[in-house]
Parts: structure tokens; sequence; C-alpha cells
């Protein structure tokens, strides 16, 4: 394995990882900006009120991109996997 070889591979994990944690964590930022808005406006100060809906909205998100997600790592592990006997040659 040469240097080349490893950034690349961990430019690629890095992505992967972004892509796959991105929906939740926009979706989780979205409802968090909303309500801190909501608590703005009606001057309400309660710090747990935005814990529940981004379980909720974080669930929705992981039910509905779960399969796109899956996916996704899947073809990345399979290109580990597929490509390790390679790599380890060089």
């Amino acid at each position: 394995m040469n240097t080349d070889l490893v950034m690349t591979l961990g430019a690629e994990t890095l992505k992967t990882t972004a892509l796959v944690a991105s929906p939740m964590l926009i979706a989780a930022l979205a409802i968090g900006l909303i309500i801190s808005v909501l608590q703005a406006i009606t001057q309400i100060n309660e710090a747990t009120l935005t814990f529940i809906p981004k379980m909720f909205v974080v669930a929705a998100v992981l039910l509905v991109a779960g399969s796109w997600m899956l996916d996704v790592l899947t073809v990345f592990s399979t290109g580990l996997f597929e490509n390790i006997a390679d790599w380890v040659r060089q």
C-alpha cells in the first residue's frame, strides 16, 4: 500500500460518511432552526423542547432514506472487499 492509495481510501471513506450522514444532519439542523425561531417568537425558553421533534424528524428521514443509505454503504464496502487483495499486493 502506498500513500496515494491510503489518501484515496481515506477521502472516499470521508465522502461516503458525509453522504450517508448528511440527510439526517440537515433535517435535524432544519427542525432545530425552525423550533428555535418559534421559541424566539413566542419567548418560550425551554431547552428540551427541540429534542422530541428532532428525534421524530431524524427517525422519519431514516425511514425514508434508509434504503438509499444502506445501498451506498453496501456499494462502498463491497468495493473495499473486492479490491483489498490487489491493494495489499502493491
